[in-house]
């Protein structure tokens, strides 16, 4: 029993890998709440960029687990041909630079969830000092999430390898839309997300505390009932906007790698970081104004290479030269903006 608990592979991996995974994002959780963000406080920039280091090099390190388990087990039931035909230090270093890769891209994808999440606390007046707690609890959802989203798309693309030809389309379509939208910033009193939400929920029109909920008397019966305060509101935003955001993020994924614990991994190291790196994004939003342009090309780009891999040998873009464009486009998308508004930067300081 213990040895098929245990040992037995699940979507390409023993299961006791998938277990010491999922106790590492637990314990980095538990360390968060539990002991840097116990008690309810406003966290500042220099502090979200000293998490936000943290966390990126936590998912940096884990890179190295990624080359020991690709190096030391058999091939395995792994769906992505870029793994399976290659063995050893040459298939350790393959799946190391496409964990890489998704890392990257996922990041990326998550800062622009930033800017939409900053908006909706700008606009429901939720204090820094409980955006937070929000943040905690919205990516606690996002972890579950997108665990169910990667296993059907695992189970999509094992199934039927031509779904991964719907994925590039796709993400070619979301990118040519991001370019031509460009910087152009959303109303959020007209959002539907937000509209929908309001016409189907009790809010109390001011927040009470950290509470997501209340018990107040009803404005026309005058027996107690539960509100939801505008803290929830913005809790039940977060989530949607991300479930939104993953029907982009999660083909993304695919289209680099089909291993299910490459997507798996690099989705939530860089989900994790998320709520550090807000509240620092959130202070300087405007100095990355144009990085969406990259992030659109940067989509065309892993749309564009499922049929380009067609053209090479094994059927595979190459993964050394996906994660070098892909990196270039990212860094060259966050120094253009930072050179394009140095100026206002300038005025500010």
């Amino acid at each position: 029993m213990l040895e098929t608990l245990f040992f037995a592979e699940f979507l390409g991996k023993a299961a006791w890998i998938w277990y010491a995974f999922i106790l590492a994002v637990v314990s980095l959780l538990a360390f968060d709440l539990g002991v840097v963000n116990k008690t309810g406080r406003e966290i500042g920039v220099r502090e979200s960029l000293t998490m936000s280091a943290f966390y990126i090099g936590i998912g940096l390190a884990f890179a190295g687990i990624i080359w020991l388990l690709y190096n030391n087990s058999s091939p395995g039931v792994s769906i992505d041909p870029q793994l399976l035909e290659v063995t050893g230090a040459e298939r350790a270093w393959t799946a190391l630079q496409l964990y890489l890769t998704g890392f990257a891209i996922e990041k990326t994808l998550a800062m622009d969830n930033v800017f939409v999440i900053s908006m909706v606390f700008t606009y429901l007046a939720i204090p820094r000092i409980y955006q937070h707690r929000v943040l905690f609890w919205g990516i606690i959802g996002v972890i579950v999430l997108r665990a169910l989203m990667i296993g059907l798309g695992a189970a999509l693309v094992s199934q039927f390898a031509w779904v991964l030809y719907i994925f590039a389309v796709f993400l070619i379509g979301t990118g040519i839309m991001m370019f031509l939208k460009g910087d152009e910033e959303p109303d959020m009193g007209e959002n539907k997300i937000l509209l929908w939400l309001k016409k189907r929920m009790n809010v109390t029109p001011q927040l009470h505390g950290e509470k997501f909920s209340v018990k107040l008397p009803d404005p026309k019966s005058g027996k107690l009932r539960w509100f939801a305060t505008p803290l929830l509101l913005a809790l039940m935003f977060v989530e949607i906007v991300d479930l939104v955001f993953a029907i982009d993020s999660v083909p993304a994924i695919f289209a680099i790698t089909s291993d299910a614990y490459i997507v798996y991994t690099s989705n939530i190291f860089a989900i994790l970081g998320l709520r550090a790196l807000f509240f620092a994004l959130a202070a300087m939003v405007h100095r990355f104004r144009y990085l969406k342009y990259a992030l659109a090309i940067t989509l065309v780009f892993i749309g564009s290479k499922i049929f380009l891999g067609d053209f090479f040998p094994g059927g595979k873009f190459p993964p050394a030269w996906s994660l070098t464009i892909t990196l270039a486009l990212i860094a060259g998308g966050v120094l253009f903006s930072l050179w394009k508004t140095r100026k206002g930067a300038e005025a500010s300081a």
